[in-house]
């Protein structure tokens, strides 16, 4: 499975550390994000990583800022994709099974090193559940065609 990793300047500590664990696991990691602390502007950085996961480029994607919501904002902005932000591990688990999240955000100055990888890991090993779930995620997308005509 391929992740696609984005930061801005707040989450590059935090993505070097998410994307070594990854490594360890046997993912293959793409980084889109700065690899400074040098400012960025964190829309860029999500609008980058949810083009190229809609795109194919990839299986699912990470994106790290200050609070992760600011740069899972900016790919939702992006048709198809589902960003969520979470900073525990059963909102990950549930945005990846129930909500189909595409995308999953984190904040790195909320949560610490050690917890932002056992979110990650909920939320890669958690399955997509098909059902009522799907249901809505096929009414979610009937939103998202009504504002992108």
């Amino acid at each position: 499975m391929k992740i696609l990793i984005g930061n801005d300047h707040a989450g590059t500590e935090l993505k070097f550390e998410i994307m070594e664990h990854l490594q360890e696991e046997g993912y293959e990691v793409e980084n889109f994000g700065t690899d400074t602390t040098e400012r960025v502007n964190y829309p860029e950085i999500g609008q980058k990583v949810a083009e190229a996961l809609m795109a194919g480029d990839g299986d699912l994607g990470i994106l790290i800022c200050g609070t992760g919501v600011g740069i899972t904002l900016a790919a939702n902005k992006v048709p198809g994709i589902r960003a969520a932000c979470c900073s525990d591990t059963t909102t990950a688990h549930l945005v990846r099974e129930h909500n189909h999240a595409n995308i999953l955000g984190i904040g790195a100055r909320i949560v610490g090193p050690e917890l932002a990888k056992d979110i990650v890991d909920s939320y890669l090993n958690a399955v997509p559940q098909g059902g009522r779930h799907q249901t809505r995620i096929d009414m979610i997308t009937e939103i998202e065609k009504k504002y992108n005509k």
